[in-house]
Parts: structure tokens; C-alpha cells; sequence
């Protein structure tokens, strides 16, 4: 039926597939501090599900699927990001879903061009009226907000780190959001990499809890899955009781959710550390975050010099259109690989 179309990717070298690498110096993953390896916190999340005598979702989060677990991860995340309540969510993509339900007739969601993919699908089943500003752009941003008085709510959409440029939200766009409306900040990519206490954008920037809307995973930094929401209890027993991403998914399992928790303690306890290495790479690749991108000529290249570095076991994430405008590698400079190898690869890339 799509013989066609597959054929046209392929030609194209934009052809997608999956694929299991095994014992290779890994690049490309969002691990960016090592947790998704590390094995205290694999070990205590074991112990601690077998305590619990639980690790299955069971259910819906409403129904039978919130646990202790889960509230424990929430008291974490409300106390070391200063908010006053929580929500879990199975994925970045469903956390996107449910932020856009906050929109209803009469408010308007201004959002970055650059805005992660699943926050574009997220804006085509709002209510609300949807403009987009060019990226990092605030004269843009003031353009399209000038009639901002007219609408009941208004949300300016952004993420802390953006995941494909690697470059980070400027302070003005944040600040101007929280004087015309609520910031909702999309911080994937942002925790665990920048702020005093690696807690993102929010913790660096110190923004106002009551104004911001946080969205972070836990499949990045952390080394889990699943996702969450920070703001006031308000917008969290709104989108409780009206996000059909929240109502009607399964709920995130207590080991994914134990996983996280663990990691955020790692954090907690070795913050000076992670800060020392995190540092260190962004200081030598001259970039504010823990991703390096390097542009390329065509897909044909890339794929060919990624082939040419797994042969010498490294990965690299290979990022074509129509996820990027021009291709580009994507490289992670992960705190648990040696910062010698990085910069080798990178060099390889630039020639």
C-alpha cells in the first residue's frame, strides 16, 4: 500500500529504521548524565518496587493507577522546583497534549516556531487561537502578541533547551511572557543540564512559580520514562479532570516512576559533581547546553559518515528533514563518556 512512498524515503536517504546497538560508545541518547546505566539506581528501584509489592501500571491514573510511588516523585519534583503541586504523565507527548487543553475559546497560545513536534500536534486540537513567533525571537514574539489585552488567557509557549538547535531560551521571551499571561516552558531538554540546582530554566532564570507552567520528562536527564507537570493546584486539578491525555491513558508504572525518583536523588547528592563535568563540555564545545549540533551537505553524507563511526563503535544521532530543515549530526556530550572521545568525534564530523 506505501511501497511508493517508502521507496521515495529511501531514495532520498530519509528512509527511518529501527535498530538495537549493543556495547557502542553512545552519543546520540538524551542519557545525559549516565543515570538510564547507572546501577545503584536500578538496584533501589528493584528494592523498592518489591517493597511496595507493585510494579505495574494497573490502571488509569484516576481509576486505580496513582500510587505511592507516584506521590513521592511529586513531593520531590514540587520541592526541589518550588511548586505548589504535580502531575505524572506516561510521556512528553502526552504532557504536550494535555498543556494545550488549558486553551479554550477566547485565549491564545503564542508559540516558538522551534516547539517540539508533539507541542505543534498538541496546538492543532486547542480550542484556543494559535500563533506561531520565529524562534527566540521577542520583537516577533511583541508583534504577534500586540493585541494579547483581547483574549481571557494567554500562554506563551517555549522550551527551556531546544532539542534539535541546542541553544537555550532567551531570558526576555520568559519574562515577557509572564507579564502578558503564563509561561509554559518545556523543560525536556533544560533539567539536569543547567541552574544552581540543574533543575532548568526555571531554576536558572529563578522564575515566578505562579506564572509558569513546567513541563519535564523523565526520559532524558533522569534516565527513565514518563514525564510531569509543575504549576499551581488550580491548573493541576484542571487538567485532572479535563485532559484527555491524563484521563483516558494508562498510568506511568511505579518502576519508571521510582527510576526517576532515585535519579533526582543522585542529582541531590552529587550536584557539585555532575555540575564540574556538565560545565567542563559546555566550556569546551562553546555551547549553553549538553548537545552539539554540526550541519552537513547532504543525507548522503551523513548517513555515510555516521556508518563510518560505528564501525569504530560510536554513535552519533544523524538528524534529517523533514525533523530538521538541513541535515545535521546531533551529538551528546554525556558527563559518563570521556570528554577525549567527544571532541575526536566531533573533530571527525567537522573535516
Amino acid at each position: 500500500m506505501y511501497k511508493k512512498e517508502l521507496e521515495i524515503l529511501a531514495k532520498k536517504e530519509r528512509l527511518r529504521e529501527k535498530n538495537i546497538y549493543e556495547k557502542i560508545i553512545d552519543l546520540a541518547s538524551n542519557d545525559y548524565l549516565g543515570l538510564a546505566e547507572d546501577e545503584e539506581i536500578l538496584d533501589k528501584t528493584y528494592f523498592h518496587a518489591k517493597k511496595l509489592r507493585l510494579h505495574g501500571s494497573k490502571a488509569s491514573l484516576l481509576v486505580n493507577g496513582y500510587n505511592k510511588a507516584h506521590q513521592l516523585l511529586e513531593n520531590k519534583l514540587k520541592r526541589l522546583n518550588n511548586f505548589e503541586d504535580a502531575l505524572i504523565l506516561g510521556s512528553g507527548f502526552l504532557a504536550n497534549m494535555a498543556l494545550f487543553e488549558l486553551g479554550r475559546k477566547g485565549d491564545l497560545f503564542l508559540v516558538d516556531k522551534e516547539y517540539h513536534a508533539s507541542g505543534i500536534v498538541g496546538s492543532k486540537l486547542t480550542q484556543a487561537e494559535v500563533r506561531f513567533f520565529n524562534h527566540n525571537d521577542i520583537s516577533d514574539l511583541k508583534q504577534k502578541s500586540k493585541d494579547y489585552k483581547n483574549f481571557n488567557r494567554v500562554f506563551v509557549v517555549t522550551e527551556g533547551i531546544f532539542s534539535m538547535l541546542g541553544d537555550k531560551v532567551k531570558k526576555e521571551i520568559t519574562s515577557y511572557a509572564q507579564e502578558i499571561g503564563h509561561l509554559i516552558i518545556d523543560e525536556a531538554h533544560s533539567v539536569g543540564v543547567c541552574g544552581k540546582n540543574l533543575m532548568g530554566i526555571t531554576d536558572e532564570y529563578e522564575l515566578d512559580p505562579k506564572k509558569t507552567i513546567k513541563m519535564g520528562t523523565l526520559g532524558k536527564a533522569l534516565g527513565s520514562y514518563g514525564a510531569y507537570i509543575l504549576a499551581n493546584s488550580e491548573i493541576i486539578n484542571f487538567l485532572i479532570n479535563k485532559a484527555k491525555s491524563v484521563i483516558y491513558t494508562t498510568a506511568l508504572s511505579p518502576l519508571d516512576t521510582l527510576s526517576a525518583f532515585y535519579a533526582l536523588e543522585k542529582i541531590e547528592k552529587n550536584l557539585n559533581i555532575f555540575k564540574k563535568k556538565i560545565n567542563r563540555r559546555k566550556s569546551a564545545f562553546n555551547t549553553p547546553s549538553l548537545i552539539k549540533t554540526i550541519p552537513e551537505s547532504s543525507n548522503k553524507i551523513l548517513m555515510k559518515k555516521k556508518e563510518e563511526l560505528q564501525k569504530r563503535n560510536i554513535l552519533v544521532g544523524a538528524i534529517r528533514p523533514p525533523t530538521v530543515k538541513t541535515p545535521i549530526f546531533r551529538v551528546i556530550l554525556r558527563t559518563n563518556i570521556d570528554i577525549e572521545i567527544i571532541k575526536n568525534t566531533v573533530k571527525f564530523l567537522n573535516d
